[in-house]
Parts: C-alpha cells; sequence; structure tokens
C-alpha cells in the first residue's frame, strides 16, 4: 500500500503542477484527470487531459502503474471511487438508482 500512496502522490502534485502551469481552470482540470483515470485508459490520458503537457518517462511509468493498480481494484470498490467523484464524500446516489 505504501507504494501505491507514493505513487498517487506522485500523480497529484504532477496534476498540480501541470494544471498551474497553463493557467488552466485547476478543478476542470483535476476533474477531467480522476475520471480518465478511473475508467479511461493510459492512452487517453495522455491524448487528453495530459495531452498538452510534455510529461516525462518517470511520471509516464508512475500513471501507468497508478492506472494499473486502480484497474485491479475489486468492483465495488471502483465504484465507490467514481461515486466519490461524481457526488462528493459523504453524498449517496438516491435510493432509486
Amino acid at each position: 500500500m505504501k507504494g501505491s500512496g507514493a505513487l498517487l502522490l506522485v500523480a497529484l502534485t504532477l496534476l498540480c503542477i501541470c494544471g498551474l502551469a497553463t493557467g488552466e481552470d485547476d478543478n476542470e482540470f483535476f476533474m477531467d484527470f480522476l475520471q480518465t483515470l478511473l475508467v479511461g485508459t493510459p492512452e487517453e490520458l495522455y491524448e487528453g487531459p495530459l495531452g498538452k503537457h510534455n510529461i516525462n518517462e518517470d511520471a509516464k511509468a508512475a500513471l501507468t502503474e497508478l492506472k494499473s493498480c486502480i484497474d485491479n481494484l475489486q468492483p465495488m470498490h471502483k465504484a465507490e471511487l467514481i461515486k466519490l467523484l461524481v457526488l462528493g464524500p459523504g453524498l449517496q446516489f438516491p435510493k432509486c438508482l
């Protein structure tokens, strides 16, 4: 778990630096990145949210490994992460969903 936490920290730091360096809306960039990280492919990360940025090979390797960790989560855990992204902390989908 320590390695995964370190990878997440690297990815979040990369996001902050890239988003601030371009003057891009940080919230939009961050949400697009997280959504692609959760449900997209590594290629979609580099073509989409990170497409405007020059990402070095070590950062790409870290992001690919982080994506692999996310892809290997139990479906219920991945669903909870998606709910967190969509609704925010502490909120739930209505009972009818």
